[in-house]
């Protein structure tokens, strides 16, 4: 009998389900898609459901579940944040105890009554779940692993060894130094949701001067020589306050942070290009130490900061490996896959498969659901919208060509949907590269979003080197490359424009800067997708027909949604973007829509950038968590005193900020927690290992408190995560 395992992730954000048959990758895809909630943070029971469809089961016949991360390892840190910290943070313990209490603890009772599963239900480690997700699916039998986050339980950083189907953790960095929560730092000073509009700092960092970098090296991280790194923490408020910053940090860079939606500021661009800077030299070094610790030729690479595609390129233009392979799905819905290969290749044993003509175990992260076009069909015959139907892929994939060379921009909802936030040409918006209107257009016609957004190329491997200067592949469109030289054009100099206003980025935005000026951002570089002979072969067909009809080997190609909103799944979610935006055509499989009802629906007025503050929480004391505030954490603080205080932070910049491995192989790193009396035994085992036993006598009230909000709160909302719960958790 086949083995099954299902890995899931949620109750943070990007909730995700995967499901591994014998080792191999069946299915994979985000809430979010299904629910239409951009970063859904809640169970994952569409995603699962999908999964267990693809593979032609029901629950029954799952093996084993998988949960992508440790929540006893994370309630161990947030108490012990909370108590380095009282009396300050009383009203963040209240959001966590509404929240992480509520959803988190007892995971396994959830998932069994979402579920109604009676197989083992497992936890691992959030660093391991993606550290195996970027591993197992690598075309590598020996390499390093590096996995860079904000945080998950106490890891932002973590180093370790895969060799076949072992993972051996190495070493780590500890919250609360984290290279991902100092971007995301930045990230909502420059006015950016947190979480979520990192990409976008990313996308801003070209149009800046690196100014403040000096400053960030100084004040805000100080790197080792040995790669390792700790915050200057006095300038962040993620601690015991409500925000990322506080009023040192902002006193830095001279005053608070920017408003969202309001004006871009040259101050803006520098600070987005000097913490891309700084952000570039802390992972080359960590990288260079992995290579030192494991001897691999090889790097696998997650978490959220493997999602910074300029990283990636400087990394790979260094030379420091021979070869890098990033999962596509580097973020937490990553993590529910990784979580499956764990059950899969550790505790089942099942060998690492992949399909012999594919370069990875990843199938192209085309592991999402397809769906037919009927209804649609249906729907436009009512409508009276003007179709055609070409059910040959290769004249299809002409006429879409024609279309494009024609300058229609065109939707493409055909065949599975990808896993993770790229759009690889499955759920894609396709554009001519040539034209030099084509990025401002889809910015603001198209995608609703800010005009200095860059768009990708993707490119026919074959062709990449005509025009990037970029070897090797990145099919999953995770490395920026330069475009050559000889394609460049210079911009006329009184186009020129200091980055002041929105304005003068749109101005810039639209100066030509080479013959596929709507792929080359303001300092020359794109974010590649190279599309090779084993790919999406209907994508891949459409570029060879454009290159056949141009002589052009590139498309812009960007996700099938508008801003605010997740990429489109079904086509009647197609349908709706279609409807409501400047998409000239439509292709829905075989169907070649043309006609509109209407002329297209103003944008509907979505700013996610707007960042979520919960409404403040009673101050009177009253409540069961604030009872448990005053009568237990507050006083255990004031008698650990100043001593425990210092140990959270780690004082001082001298020396490794490394800590060794935790546990040892991963065949220890399961864990089953049933009951809430299994939860407070690990606990009291964690701190009577630390030599912390004082804070044993938090385990009985702090179990009946959990006991009791979950039995309240069952109806509780994890769909926005705000700034308060993006470090808690």
């Amino acid at each position: 009998m086949p083995s099954h395992v299902l890995g899931i992730s949620c109750f943070y954000h990007d909730a995700a389900a995967a499901l591994v048959r014998d080792g191999e990758i069946v299915a994979a895809a985000e809430e979010e898609r299904f629910t239409r909630r951009k970063h859904d943070a809640g169970f994952p029971s569409h995603a699962v459901q999908y999964c267990l469809d693809e593979a032609g089961i029901t629950a029954n016949d799952v093996d084993l579940v998988m949960f992508y991360e440790n929540p006893v390892l994370s309630l161990d840190r947030n108490l012990t944040t909370f108590l380095s910290v009282a009396p300050r943070g009383r009203e963040r313990w209240g959001e966590f105890a509404d929240t992480f209490l509520a959803r988190k603890v007892l995971l396994a009772r959830e998932i069994r009554q979402r579920l109604n599963v009676s197989a083992p239900i497992r936890f691992t480690r959030h660093h391991l779940s993606h550290g195996a997700s970027a591993f197992y699916p690598s075309p590598f039998e020996d390499a390093a692993v590096l996995t860079v986050d904000g945080v998950g339980e106490w890891e932002t950083t973590s180093i370790a060894h895969g060799v076949g189907t072992q993972i051996r953790p190495l070493t780590s960095i500890r919250f609360p130094h984290s290279l991902g929560l100092l971007y995301s730092a930045f990230t909502g000073f420059c006015g950016f949701r947190v979480n979520s509009g990192e990409y976008k700092l990313m996308g801003l960092a070209p149009y800046g001067r690196p100014r403040y970098a000096d400053t960030i090296r100084e004040h805000l991280l100080h790197p080792q020589s040995d790669g390792s790194f700790r915050l200057g923490l006095e300038y962040f408020g993620f601690l015991d306050g409500d925000r990322l910053t506080n009023a040192r940090f902002a006193e830095l860079f001279g005053g608070g942070p920017r408003r969202p939606e309001s004006r871009i500021t040259s101050r803006e661009t520098d600070l987005a290009a000097s913490v891309q800077l700084v952000t570039q030299e802390a992972v080359l070094g960590l990288a260079r130490h992995a290579r030192e610790l494991t001897g691999s030729k090889n790097l696998c690479m997650a978490g959220g900061v493997a999602l910074n595609c300029v990283v990636n390129g400087q990394l790979q233009r260094a030379g420091l490996f021979e070869n890098i392979w990033v999962q596509p799905a580097a973020g937490d819905a990553g993590g529910a896959l990784g979580a499956a290969l764990l059950g899969a290749h550790v505790l089942l044993d099942e060998p690492r498969r992949k399909d012999t003509e594919a370069t990875d175990g990843q199938r192209g992260s085309l592991l999402g659901p397809s769906y037919a076009a009927d209804d649609l069909r249906a729907l436009l015959d009512e409508l009276g919208c003007a179709y055609e139907e070409v059910p040959d892929p290769d004249k299809r994939a002409v006429r879409i060509a024609e279309h494009l060379a024609a300058g229609d921009v065109v939707g493409l909802c055909s065949g599975p949907m990808e896993f993770g936030p790229r759009a690889l040409g499955s759920r894609s918006i396709l554009a001519d590269p040539r034209r030099p209107d084509t990025q401002s257009r889809l910015n603001l016609k198209v995608k609703f979003r800010e005009s200095f957004r860059p768009f990708a190329p993707a490119v026919l491997a074959e062709a990449c080197q005509e025009y990037f200067d970029f070897s090797g592949g990145s099919p999953y469109m995770l490395m920026t490359a330069p475009v050559r030289e000889e394609r460049r054009v210079t911009a006329e100099p009184d186009e020129a424009s200091d980055g002041d206003t929105d304005a003068d980025l749109l101005a810039l935005v639209r100066q030509v800067r080479s013959d596929v000026p709507a792929v080359t951002h303001v300092d020359h570089s794109a974010r590649l997708q190279t599309v090779g002979p084993g790919s999406n072969p209907e994508f891949r067909a459409v570029l060879e027909a454009f290159r056949a009809l141009t002589g052009c080997p590139v498309l812009v190609n960007t996700s099938m949604n508008v801003r605010g909103e997740p990429i489109v799944c079904t086509p009647h979610d197609a349908w709706e973007c279609y409807r409501r935006t400047d998409i000239d055509v439509l292709v829905v499989n075989h169907l070649i829509v043309t006609g509109k009802p209407t002329a297209a629906a103003p944008p509907v007025n979505i700013s996610e950038d707007q960042q979520p503050v919960p409404a403040p929480r009673p101050a009177d004391g009253t409540s069961r968590s604030d009872l448990f505030f005053g009568l237990f954490l507050a006083p255990l603080a004031e008698r650990l005193g100043e001593d425990f205080r210092r140990r959270l932070a780690a004082e001082g910049v001298d020396g490794s900020a490394y800590s060794p491995a935790e546990t040892g192989p991963t065949g220890g790193e399961f864990w089953e927690l049933e009951s809430l009396d299994a939860i407070g035994e690990q606990l009291r085992g964690i701190w009577s290992a630390y030599g912390f036993e004082d804070a044993n006598a938090l385990v009985r009230p702090l179990m009946e408190l959990t006991e009791e909000i979950i039995g309240e709160r069952r109806d509780i909302d994890l769909g926005e995560v705000t700034p308060y719960i993006y470090t808690l958790f």
